[in-house]
Protein backbone atom coordinates (compact mmCIF):
# COMPACT_ATOMS: atom_id res chain seq x y z
CA UNK A 1 0.00 0.00 0.00
CA UNK A 2 2.86 2.63 0.45
CA UNK A 3 4.33 1.50 -2.40
CA UNK A 4 0.64 2.35 -4.46
CA UNK A 5 1.03 6.10 -2.82
CA UNK A 6 4.36 6.66 -3.43
CA UNK A 7 4.13 5.69 -6.86
CA UNK A 8 1.01 7.98 -7.30
CA UNK A 9 2.75 10.71 -5.73
CA UNK A 10 5.74 10.18 -8.83
CA UNK A 11 3.03 10.31 -11.60
CA UNK A 12 1.59 13.44 -10.04
CA UNK A 13 4.89 15.37 -9.54
CA UNK A 14 5.36 14.24 -13.00
CA UNK A 15 3.15 15.39 -14.72
CA UNK A 16 2.57 18.74 -12.99
CA UNK A 17 6.67 18.72 -14.33
CA UNK A 18 5.69 18.24 -17.53
CA UNK A 19 2.44 20.53 -17.95
CA UNK A 20 3.57 23.76 -16.01
CA UNK A 21 6.14 24.93 -18.45
CA UNK A 22 3.70 24.57 -20.94
CA UNK A 23 1.50 26.61 -19.33
CA UNK A 24 3.84 29.22 -18.51
CA UNK A 25 4.94 29.24 -22.12
CA UNK A 26 1.60 29.63 -23.25
CA UNK A 27 1.07 32.78 -20.88
CA UNK A 28 4.19 34.16 -22.08
CA UNK A 29 3.74 33.89 -25.81
CA UNK A 30 -0.20 35.56 -24.81
CA UNK A 31 1.37 38.30 -22.60
CA UNK A 32 4.41 39.15 -25.07
CA UNK A 33 2.44 39.82 -28.05
CA UNK A 34 3.12 42.77 -30.46
CA UNK A 35 0.24 44.87 -31.44
CA UNK A 36 1.31 47.61 -33.86
CA UNK A 37 -1.92 50.08 -34.75
CA UNK A 38 0.18 53.05 -35.58
CA UNK A 39 0.58 54.97 -38.68
CA UNK A 40 4.19 56.79 -37.85
CA UNK A 41 6.06 54.47 -40.95
CA UNK A 42 6.04 51.41 -37.84
CA UNK A 43 8.71 49.05 -38.43
CA UNK A 44 7.46 45.50 -38.94
CA UNK A 45 9.56 42.41 -38.84
CA UNK A 46 9.06 38.05 -38.23
CA UNK A 47 9.18 38.04 -34.57
CA UNK A 48 8.16 35.40 -32.29
CA UNK A 49 5.48 35.37 -31.40
CA UNK A 50 4.31 37.01 -34.16
CA UNK A 51 3.27 40.43 -34.73
CA UNK A 52 -0.16 41.69 -35.16
CA UNK A 53 -2.33 44.73 -35.46
CA UNK A 54 -3.84 47.46 -38.17
CA UNK A 55 -0.34 48.02 -39.26
CA UNK A 56 0.22 44.39 -40.54
CA UNK A 57 -3.59 44.15 -42.13
CA UNK A 58 -2.44 47.42 -43.69
CA UNK A 59 0.34 46.14 -45.07
CA UNK A 60 -1.15 42.92 -46.26
CA UNK A 61 -3.59 44.82 -47.81
CA UNK A 62 -2.08 46.72 -50.03
CA UNK A 63 0.19 43.94 -51.16
CA UNK A 64 -2.93 41.78 -51.84
CA UNK A 65 -4.43 45.26 -53.68
CA UNK A 66 -1.16 45.19 -56.45
CA UNK A 67 -1.40 41.60 -57.16
CA UNK A 68 0.56 39.80 -54.40
CA UNK A 69 -0.96 36.40 -53.18
CA UNK A 70 -2.06 37.21 -49.68
CA UNK A 71 -5.47 37.02 -47.40
CA UNK A 72 -4.98 39.71 -44.63
CA UNK A 73 -5.09 38.83 -41.11
CA UNK A 74 -3.55 40.96 -39.49
CA UNK A 75 -0.64 39.11 -38.32
CA UNK A 76 3.00 39.13 -39.51
CA UNK A 77 3.57 35.27 -40.22
CA UNK A 78 6.34 33.90 -42.20
CA UNK A 79 4.03 34.27 -45.68
CA UNK A 80 3.76 37.78 -45.51
CA UNK A 81 7.62 37.57 -44.71
CA UNK A 82 8.41 35.70 -47.92
CA UNK A 83 6.14 38.15 -50.06
CA UNK A 84 7.88 41.37 -48.45
CA UNK A 85 11.03 40.03 -49.27
CA UNK A 86 9.34 39.23 -52.90
CA UNK A 87 8.55 42.80 -53.14
CA UNK A 88 12.32 44.14 -52.01
CA UNK A 89 13.68 42.32 -54.74
CA UNK A 90 10.91 43.76 -57.38
CA UNK A 91 11.32 46.72 -56.33
CA UNK A 92 15.01 46.87 -55.93
CA UNK A 93 14.88 47.63 -51.92
CA UNK A 94 17.26 45.86 -49.42
CA UNK A 95 15.88 42.12 -49.10
CA UNK A 96 15.46 41.97 -45.13
CA UNK A 97 11.76 40.79 -44.95
CA UNK A 98 11.45 43.50 -42.95
CA UNK A 99 9.10 46.70 -43.27
CA UNK A 100 10.84 49.84 -42.83
CA UNK A 101 9.67 53.40 -43.49
CA UNK A 102 11.25 52.86 -46.98
CA UNK A 103 9.58 50.38 -47.77
CA UNK A 104 6.33 51.40 -46.88
CA UNK A 105 6.93 54.93 -49.07
CA UNK A 106 7.26 53.05 -52.04
CA UNK A 107 4.60 50.56 -51.23
CA UNK A 108 2.06 52.58 -50.24
CA UNK A 109 2.61 55.87 -52.94
CA UNK A 110 5.14 54.42 -56.08
CA UNK A 111 2.63 51.87 -56.69
CA UNK A 112 -1.00 53.65 -58.24
CA UNK A 113 -4.03 50.91 -58.95
CA UNK A 114 -6.17 51.43 -61.83
CA UNK A 115 -9.25 52.32 -59.54
CA UNK A 116 -7.33 55.06 -58.14
CA UNK A 117 -5.78 56.09 -61.55
CA UNK A 118 -9.23 56.40 -63.91
CA UNK A 119 -11.26 57.59 -60.83
CA UNK A 120 -11.57 61.28 -62.26
CA UNK A 121 -14.26 62.99 -60.06
CA UNK A 122 -16.67 65.72 -60.22
CA UNK A 123 -15.59 68.50 -62.40
CA UNK A 124 -14.81 72.19 -60.84
CA UNK A 125 -12.64 72.67 -58.01
CA UNK A 126 -12.65 70.26 -55.01
CA UNK A 127 -11.52 70.57 -51.69
CA UNK A 128 -11.93 69.11 -48.52
CA UNK A 129 -11.45 70.55 -44.42
CA UNK A 130 -11.92 68.15 -41.66
CA UNK A 131 -12.58 69.92 -38.10
CA UNK A 132 -10.88 67.77 -35.58
CA UNK A 133 -12.73 69.68 -32.96
CA UNK A 134 -16.34 69.72 -34.87
CA UNK A 135 -15.72 65.75 -35.83
CA UNK A 136 -16.82 66.83 -39.52
CA UNK A 137 -15.37 66.70 -42.80
CA UNK A 138 -16.74 69.16 -45.41
CA UNK A 139 -16.65 68.68 -48.91
CA UNK A 140 -16.67 71.87 -51.22
CA UNK A 141 -16.74 72.27 -54.80
CA UNK A 142 -15.59 75.73 -56.60
CA UNK A 143 -16.34 77.01 -53.03
CA UNK A 144 -19.09 75.99 -52.23
CA UNK A 145 -20.37 73.26 -49.89
CA UNK A 146 -21.50 70.14 -51.52
CA UNK A 147 -21.62 67.80 -48.53
CA UNK A 148 -20.87 67.28 -44.81
CA UNK A 149 -20.33 64.23 -42.48
CA UNK A 150 -19.82 63.13 -39.36
CA UNK A 151 -15.74 61.55 -38.67
CA UNK A 152 -13.77 60.30 -36.14
CA UNK A 153 -10.17 61.75 -35.41
CA UNK A 154 -6.96 60.97 -33.48
CA UNK A 155 -6.86 60.95 -30.01
CA UNK A 156 -5.00 62.51 -28.01
CA UNK A 157 -1.55 60.13 -28.02
CA UNK A 158 -2.21 60.45 -32.02
CA UNK A 159 -3.50 63.30 -32.95
CA UNK A 160 -4.73 63.66 -36.67
CA UNK A 161 -2.50 65.64 -38.84
CA UNK A 162 -2.82 69.70 -38.58
CA UNK A 163 -2.12 70.84 -42.28
CA UNK A 164 -2.96 71.40 -46.09
CA UNK A 165 -2.41 67.99 -47.76
CA UNK A 166 -3.47 66.16 -51.17
CA UNK A 167 -5.23 62.95 -51.57
CA UNK A 168 -2.27 60.81 -53.49
CA UNK A 169 -3.50 57.35 -53.20
CA UNK A 170 -7.30 55.76 -53.84
CA UNK A 171 -8.00 52.23 -52.26
CA UNK A 172 -10.78 49.98 -52.60
CA UNK A 173 -11.64 47.12 -50.13
CA UNK A 174 -9.22 47.08 -47.69
CA UNK A 175 -11.17 45.41 -44.82
CA UNK A 176 -10.94 45.47 -40.78
CA UNK A 177 -9.99 49.00 -39.05
CA UNK A 178 -10.02 50.49 -42.99
CA UNK A 179 -13.27 49.96 -44.35
CA UNK A 180 -14.78 49.94 -47.88
CA UNK A 181 -12.42 52.70 -49.06
CA UNK A 182 -9.64 54.40 -48.60
CA UNK A 183 -7.73 57.86 -49.64
CA UNK A 184 -4.27 58.37 -48.78
CA UNK A 185 -2.69 61.59 -47.77
CA UNK A 186 0.75 63.20 -48.13
CA UNK A 187 1.97 63.62 -44.76
CA UNK A 188 5.91 63.36 -44.59
CA UNK A 189 5.80 62.04 -41.00
CA UNK A 190 3.55 58.80 -41.62
CA UNK A 191 0.83 56.90 -43.33
CA UNK A 192 -2.65 59.01 -42.47
CA UNK A 193 -5.79 58.64 -44.96
CA UNK A 194 -9.42 58.98 -44.89
CA UNK A 195 -11.14 56.06 -44.52
CA UNK A 196 -14.09 53.54 -43.38
CA UNK A 197 -14.15 51.50 -40.59
CA UNK A 198 -15.62 48.24 -38.58
CA UNK A 199 -16.01 50.60 -36.02
CA UNK A 200 -19.05 52.57 -36.18
CA UNK A 201 -19.15 53.77 -32.67
CA UNK A 202 -15.89 55.54 -33.09
CA UNK A 203 -17.40 58.68 -35.93
CA UNK A 204 -17.61 61.41 -33.40
CA UNK A 205 -14.98 60.81 -31.41
CA UNK A 206 -11.39 60.91 -30.81
CA UNK A 207 -10.46 57.05 -30.99
CA UNK A 208 -8.02 56.72 -33.99
CA UNK A 209 -4.26 56.31 -34.48
CA UNK A 210 -4.54 59.36 -36.48
CA UNK A 211 -6.43 58.85 -40.01
CA UNK A 212 -9.95 60.16 -40.25
CA UNK A 213 -12.95 57.36 -39.85
CA UNK A 214 -15.98 57.65 -41.92
CA UNK A 215 -19.30 55.26 -41.92
CA UNK A 216 -18.56 52.73 -44.79
CA UNK A 217 -21.60 54.10 -46.54
CA UNK A 218 -20.56 58.07 -46.01
CA UNK A 219 -16.88 57.05 -47.62
CA UNK A 220 -18.36 55.10 -50.25
CA UNK A 221 -20.27 57.90 -51.18
CA UNK A 222 -17.54 60.90 -50.66
CA UNK A 223 -15.04 58.23 -52.77
CA UNK A 224 -15.86 59.16 -56.27
CA UNK A 225 -16.54 62.71 -55.59
CA UNK A 226 -12.69 63.27 -54.38
CA UNK A 227 -10.54 63.02 -57.40
CA UNK A 228 -6.38 62.22 -57.14
CA UNK A 229 -4.63 65.06 -55.87
CA UNK A 230 -7.94 66.43 -54.09
CA UNK A 231 -6.42 69.39 -51.66
CA UNK A 232 -7.50 68.29 -48.09
CA UNK A 233 -7.39 70.66 -44.61
CA UNK A 234 -6.86 69.57 -41.55
CA UNK A 235 -7.79 72.05 -38.77
CA UNK A 236 -8.93 72.42 -35.46
CA UNK A 237 -11.61 75.15 -34.60
CA UNK A 238 -10.45 76.20 -37.99
CA UNK A 239 -6.95 76.84 -37.46
CA UNK A 240 -3.46 74.98 -37.92
CA UNK A 241 -2.14 75.03 -35.10
CA UNK A 242 -2.53 74.44 -31.22
CA UNK A 243 -2.70 77.97 -28.12
CA UNK A 244 0.82 76.21 -27.61
CA UNK A 245 3.15 73.93 -28.11
CA UNK A 246 6.82 73.34 -27.60
CA UNK A 247 9.32 75.11 -30.21
CA UNK A 248 12.72 74.03 -31.61
CA UNK A 249 14.84 75.16 -34.06
CA UNK A 250 13.91 74.62 -37.61
CA UNK A 251 15.70 75.41 -40.76
CA UNK A 252 15.77 73.73 -44.38
CA UNK A 253 15.03 69.96 -44.44
CA UNK A 254 13.16 69.94 -41.55
CA UNK A 255 9.72 68.58 -41.09
CA UNK A 256 7.19 67.60 -38.30
CA UNK A 257 3.87 68.97 -37.29
CA UNK A 258 5.44 72.00 -35.70
CA UNK A 259 6.65 73.16 -39.41
CA UNK A 260 2.21 73.20 -40.61
CA UNK A 261 2.16 75.59 -37.40
CA UNK A 262 4.71 77.88 -38.60
CA UNK A 263 4.10 77.91 -41.90
CA UNK A 264 0.32 78.51 -41.19
CA UNK A 265 0.97 81.34 -39.17
CA UNK A 266 3.34 82.59 -41.78
CA UNK A 267 0.02 82.85 -43.89
CA UNK A 268 -1.72 84.63 -41.14
CA UNK A 269 0.93 87.04 -41.16
CA UNK A 270 0.02 87.90 -44.76
CA UNK A 271 2.81 86.11 -46.12
CA UNK A 272 1.45 83.61 -49.18
CA UNK A 273 3.38 80.83 -50.43
CA UNK A 274 2.79 76.49 -51.14
CA UNK A 275 0.66 74.70 -48.49
CA UNK A 276 0.93 74.37 -45.19
CA UNK A 277 2.70 71.02 -45.71
CA UNK A 278 5.08 70.41 -42.75
CA UNK A 279 7.64 69.94 -45.04
CA UNK A 280 10.73 72.90 -44.38
CA UNK A 281 11.80 73.42 -48.09
CA UNK A 282 13.00 76.46 -50.04
CA UNK A 283 9.85 78.02 -50.63
CA UNK A 284 9.32 77.83 -46.43
CA UNK A 285 12.86 79.12 -46.11
CA UNK A 286 12.13 82.01 -48.74
CA UNK A 287 9.26 83.31 -46.71
CA UNK A 288 10.80 82.88 -43.47
CA UNK A 289 13.61 84.52 -44.99
CA UNK A 290 11.30 87.46 -45.99
CA UNK A 291 9.52 87.91 -42.49
CA UNK A 292 12.89 88.36 -40.91
CA UNK A 293 14.04 91.23 -43.20
CA UNK A 294 10.67 92.63 -42.74
CA UNK A 295 10.90 92.72 -39.05
CA UNK A 296 14.19 93.63 -38.88
CA UNK A 297 15.45 90.06 -37.64
CA UNK A 298 18.50 88.45 -38.52
CA UNK A 299 17.77 87.04 -42.15
CA UNK A 300 18.73 83.28 -41.75
CA UNK A 301 15.87 81.21 -42.72
CA UNK A 302 15.95 79.68 -39.63
CA UNK A 303 13.14 79.56 -36.99
CA UNK A 304 14.71 80.27 -33.59
CA UNK A 305 13.25 81.68 -30.61
CA UNK A 306 13.46 85.56 -31.91
CA UNK A 307 11.00 84.49 -34.58
CA UNK A 308 8.86 82.56 -32.63
CA UNK A 309 8.30 85.35 -30.49
CA UNK A 310 7.92 88.05 -33.18
CA UNK A 311 5.76 86.14 -34.85
CA UNK A 312 3.85 85.53 -31.60
CA UNK A 313 4.24 82.12 -31.54
CA UNK A 314 5.68 82.15 -27.99
CA UNK A 315 5.70 84.69 -25.02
Amino acid sequence: MPYKKYLICLIVISFICTTCPRVQAAEKSVNDIITIDRTDYPVLWLNEPFLRGEAVWMLQARLKEIGYDINPTGVFADDTYELVKLYQVANELPVTGAVSQPVWEELMYGEQGEACLTSSGPAGNVMIEIDIIKHTLTLFQDGKVVKQYPVGVGKGSTPSPLGEWKVIQKSLNWGNGFGTRWMGLNVPWGIYGIHGTNKPYSIGGSMSHGCIRMLNRHVEDLYPRVPWGTRVRIVENGKMYPRTFRPRKLKIKSYGQDVVYVQSQLKELGIVFDNADGRFGAMTELAVKYYQAWHDLPVTGEVDNDTYRSMGMIK
